[in-house]
């Protein structure tokens, strides 16, 4: 039987490899991105996981607004990306510190 501990390890695996993601590829922002993703993909099941535990609806309402916020975070994170290759011709992320000002 799947219990608790197997969600959290899931979990926490895929919390690790969304960290190990984003500090081993800095180069690619897209990478960055789905590297978020996924660590936002680990706090839902997390969610998902201890409100089936506890027999308690509101993580499972949490990891809905979560997932909708992911939503809207991927749409306009790729359409700013788009944005700029189209004005820069490139998305990498030292390029993307010349946009400080």
């Amino acid at each position: 039987m799947i219990g608790l501990t197997h969600y959290l390890g899931v979990a926490a695996a895929l919390f690790v490899i969304g960290i190990f993601g984003i500090f081993v590829n800095r180069k690619n922002v897209i990478v960055i991105m789905m590297s978020i993703e996924l660590m936002l993909l680990a706090v839902n099941i997390n969610l998902v996981a201890f409100s089936a535990y506890l027999n308690d609806l509101v993580g499972q309402v949490f990891a809905m607004f979560i997932l909708t916020v992911a939503a809207a975070e991927a749409a306009i994170g790729l359409a700013i990306l788009v944005v700029f290759f189209r004005a820069r011709g490139t998305i990498e992320v030292e390029d993307v510190n010349v946009m400080k000002g």
